[in-house]
């Protein structure tokens, strides 16, 4: 397992991103993207249809997707996750403190609801008041889950050949991290 200081040794075109519910997952999908410059697509975008109904065309979508040289996507759903991790060289894990993951989180879903952000394929947040009557509310969920990749994420290098795992444990190691691999990506074009 790789850590924010060291060196990009292998060159990143497919790169998932492993993190609970609010760390960061799709807002760090959408800088890797721009570095590689490749198309992006929300993975929630693709599950998600009208009135919360999962889409069926989901694993069909996602596995066109991982088909493409580059990409930069989220590592979630259950179903998708090992068709995902089996395709990618890169798995990049935000392992913050949940003290740190579950403000974002909150401050997120305030937002997203006091606005009523348009979300995925129609659907806004929910009523805040159902955090207490919804045991999956995304704030609940995302507490119960919190633990759910720790023993997970270090056995993927062994069980995916190829796959680079690089563990970030604060936000602040995130902008070091991309312009490593921005440099590492532009050394590589200067050859």
């Amino acid at each position: 397992m790789h850590h924010a200081v060291d060196p990009i040794t292998w060159t990143p075109q497919r790169i998932a991103v492993a993190g609970v519910s609010g760390a960061g997952k799709t807002t760090l999908c959408n800088k890797l993207a721009e570095i590689l410059g490749a198309r992006r697509v929300e993975l929630d975008s693709l599950f998600h249809g009208p009135d919360w109904v999962p889409r069926e065309a989901f694993l069909d979508d996602v596995k066109s997707l991982i088909a493409e040289p580059s990409w930069a996507l989220e590592l979630q759903y259950r179903e998708a996750r090992p068709l995902i991790a089996a395709r990618a060289d890169t798995l990049v894990w935000l392992d913050y403190p949940a003290r740190i993951q579950m403000t974002r989180l909150v401050h997120r879903t305030l937002r997203r609801r006091v606005t009523r952000e348009q979300l995925w394929n129609g659907n806004i947040e929910p009523p805040l008041r159902t955090v207490f009557t919804d045991p999956d509310h995304i704030v609940r969920f995302a507490w119960r889950t919190r633990n759910k990749l720790k023993p997970v994420i270090p056995t993927l290098e062994g069980r995916f050949p190829g796959l680079h795992v690089v563990r970030l444990t604060h936000p602040e190691q995130v902008s070091p991290w991309t312009r490593a691999l921005r440099a590492r990506l532009d050394a590589r074009l200067d050859l």
